[in-house]
């Protein structure tokens, strides 16, 4: 009893952090540029993991290092610029919702890159989650360049993640996530450190520095990227992957709690596509009896 309460937990804890990823980007970018945002956040989960990255890069066999620091850029570095490049134009709730197409993204980049045989039931899930994502993109008509434009930027995020797990999957096994997550957010973190400090750092040095700002670009960082894979890995261990993959529903319902208490319009049209895009998620993860 004492051990599945501290897994709910543990995956509450998880959905709520991942779920307020979205809106902390928005209040990120009230005084910074999406570049900015991106890079504190990169850096800041780079520093937070520091310690860990000494202790496991001695025992990582200098052939795996660029393959971690690949998944590094794809799982996190790329995905961070993009997320903040589509929310300076589009939702955070939307964000949140198109960010569910992640298992979708990672069964194509294992068929397509691996040849991982993929069942009906499956290739069926893909097909519907990705009529949702059609449906949602067209509740606002052609009219708008910008909406679909900003947030076919997600969707190409999704897809790194996607492409990320399966390289992940293939080359990576037999690490741990706070081994594989150290090393990889160190080498991105410095990328991340050249970005920023070779940019415009006039706002660092007016008068009124933008506390609030920095504040969510590091709690992204920190918490959203460090503290959280370092959870993720401990649920999957304690309760499995299955149990660990359900997140993946929550973090849009908290994504759009969190949308609605910003003032930002959800339509019921879209929660209705999200309904779509997890019931393709669903799909793609079910096992048969």
């Amino acid at each position: 009893m004492k051990q599945s309460f501290t897994n709910w937990l543990i995956f509450t804890g998880l959905s709520l952090t991942w779920g307020c990823s979205f809106i902390l980007m928005k209040v990120g970018m009230e005084a910074l540029t999406p570049f900015q945002v991106a890079s504190i956040r990169l850096l800041s989960a780079g520093i937070s993991l520091l310690p860990f990255f000494f202790q496991h890069i001695r025992t990582t066999p200098l052939r795996k290092v660029p393959v971690i620091l690949l998944s590094g850029i794809l799982g996190n570095g790329i995905p961070a610029y993009l997320f903040c490049i589509a929310e300076s134009r589009i939702d955070s709730s939307l964000a949140g919702i198109l960010n569910a197409l992640t298992p979708l993204m990672a069964l194509v980049a294992a068929f397509l890159l691996f040849k991982v045989p993929v069942k009906r039931q499956q290739l069926f899930g893909v097909c519907i989650g990705l009529a949702g994502v059609v449906m949602l993109f067209l509740e606002k008509g052609f009219g708008d360049n910008a909406y679909w434009y900003y947030g076919c930027w997600i969707v190409v995020a999704t897809a790194c993640y996607g492409i990320n797990i399966a390289l992940v999957h293939h080359y990576l096994k037999g690490y741990t996530s706070l081994q594989l997550g150290s090393i990889a957010l160190f080498g991105v973190g410095g990328m991340a450190a050249a970005m920023l400090f070779s940019g415009d750092l006039t706002v660092f040095r007016g008068a009124r520095f933008p506390w609030a700002s920095v504040a969510a670009a590091c709690t992204l960082g920190v918490v959203g990227s460090g503290i959280a894979s370092v959870l993720f890995y401990l649920l999957i261990q304690r309760a499995g992957s299955l149990f660990a993959s359900m997140v993946t529903y929550a973090i849009p319902i908290v994504a759009i709690g969190w949308g609605m208490a910003a003032g930002e319009t959800i339509t019921l049209l879209q929660v209705a596509c999200l309904g779509i895009i997890l019931a393709g998620v669903y799909l793609v993860n079910r096992k048969k009896a």
